[in-house]
């Protein structure tokens, strides 16, 4: 039988149709490619923000929370601390960090920028299935301030260097210093205490007087005395030794660098932005004894030696400031420092807090304060507390931070503390293992240090909803 020709048009229309089936069929079998990972910049009202999402998101958020930025600084978002993000985002955790419509005291600005935030990842991302609140510093105590206050969109917090003591409590703590360092070095001066009028010429009376006090072994001691009713560590440089239990000498010489070099600035400059932001004073010390604050700080035996060593007569110096006129505070200005934030203990997410050991900005008894709040309200079993034996100011390494982010994980994922993994050995072995890029600050390589501690107890705590002697 004689075959029928097929046209050739038929034939290359079939070849067509079967070439596209192959085609279809293969990209099927190709498995599907992975979503790249996400930088997303930009403004939410006035505030810049960053958000940083992994190419595969396993659902939970970091959210962080930056320190203090002085008045009129440069102000920049960061979606998280430096090369700890990296491994956020190669363990598949999101990070965003907004950099709040202000500067200086931004608690209230940061509070809402934070949920604004939140709100638009959840929008623009996706819903997350957990958000860790983190932050340094001022941004520790945005981000327990966070939990205190949205409890129900946080499942754990880890402030680090975090002011856990409270707006009012820090606040009054600097008028402390401030009032001892005017009533016994500069007495008949227009250093301004409080009401500050000019900043920029404020502090630069206080260091004029801060470097005057210095030449002379009487005004050394009095510094160090300034320096423990603060409970200033003696300890400044996180690249240099700490100086011996006795070496008295070195340790005024390290309160004095925290004096002039970082405290001084908040209680002399940076008061007066608060001021303007709380419409007034909200710091007081009517019916401080600080007799007793000497007798309870860390620095008393310091201070003792190097009285005796001036042939000064501390309790002369300590009769002074006792009997001395006293500061009280304007009733809205604690209203709105209250608001802006003190703590009430009411801790319903598990959080670790992270901190140094000679930190003369937001020192170490910070962590006694909320320890103290929290048990009190009973919610001791979600708190931990680790440690890091360093000086400086959220002197961490990455690798520390990443250390105890992931025993937070850990209890996260399991519904318990694994308090072996907090043990001091444990942490500085997963901290080693980060590599050494990880184990540096400043450029200069460090041993990972966590320590068992425990921190003296704050000078002054106020608890949120405590009486106020204004």
């Amino acid at each position: 039988m004689a075959l029928k020709a097929v046209p050739t048009s038929e034939v290359m229309r079939a070849l067509a149709v079967l070439v596209a089936v192959v085609l279809v069929a293969a990209c099927n079998l190709q498995p599907p490619r992975p979503p790249k990972p996400r930088n997303l910049t930009g403004v939410i009202g006035a505030a810049p923000y960053e958000i940083d999402v992994p190419g595969q998101w396993n659902g939970t958020l970091f959210l962080y929370s930056h320190g203090y930025v002085r008045p009129g600084g440069q102000n920049s978002a960061q979606s998280a601390p430096g090369p700890a993000k990296q491994w956020l985002l190669d363990h598949g955790y999101a990070a965003a960090g907004s950099a709040y419509s202000t500067t200086g005291w931004a608690v209230e600005d940061a509070l809402k920028d934070q949920m604004a935030l939140l709100d638009f990842f959840t929008r623009t991302v996706g819903k997350p299935k957990r958000v860790v609140a983190w932050g340094h510093s001022l941004g520790g105590l945005i981000t327990s301030g966070l939990v205190q206050l949205y409890p129900d969109r946080f499942a754990a917090a880890m402030p680090m260097c975090g002011v856990l003591a409270g707006g009012i409590a820090t606040w009054n703590t600097e008028l402390d210093a401030a009032y001892a360092f005017k009533a016994l070095l500069a007495p008949r001066s227009d250093l301004e205490l409080v009401h500050i009028t000019n900043a920029q010429a404020n502090v630069a009376l206080a260091q004029q007087i801060l470097a005057g006090a210095q030449k002379t072994a009487p005004g050394r001691a009095r510094l160090a005395l300034v320096a423990a009713l603060i409970d200033l560590p003696g300890w400044f440089d996180p690249r240099q030794p700490q100086p011996a239990a006795t070496d008295y000498a070195a340790q005024a010489a390290a309160q004095v660098e925290w004096e002039q070099l970082v405290d001084f600035y908040f209680a002399f400059q940076f008061r007066q932005e608060l001021e303007q932001r709380a419409r007034g004073n909200p710091s007081w010390n009517v019916g401080v004894d600080y007799r007793s604050l000497l007798a309870t700080s860390s620095d008393r035996v310091e201070v003792n030696a190097l009285y005796t060593a001036a042939g000064l007569d501390l309790q002369k110096d300590l009769r002074t400031l006792n009997s001395g006129t006293r500061v009280r505070a304007d009733a809205p200005a604690v209203a709105y420092l209250e608001k802006n934030i003190s703590f009430d203990g009411d801790l319903a997410v598990p959080t670790l807090t992270l901190h140094t050991t000679d930190d003369g900005l937001v020192i170490v008894p910070n962590e006694s304060a909320y320890k103290a709040q929290v048990t009190s309200a009973g919610d001791g079993a979600m708190l931990r507390q680790v440690y890091v034996h360093r000086a400086g100011h959220c002197a961490f390494t990455p690798a520390e931070t990443i250390a105890a982010a992931q025993v937070l994980l850990r209890r996260l994922d399991t519904g318990s503390w694994d308090d072996a993994a907090m043990q001091p050995a444990r942490l500085n072995e997963v901290a080693a293992g980060q590599g050494s890029a990880n184990n540096q600050i400043f450029g200069v390589a460090l041993q990972p240090s966590f320590v068992d501690f425990t921190p003296g107890p704050y000078p002054r705590p106020h608890a949120k909803g405590a009486p106020v002697e204004a």
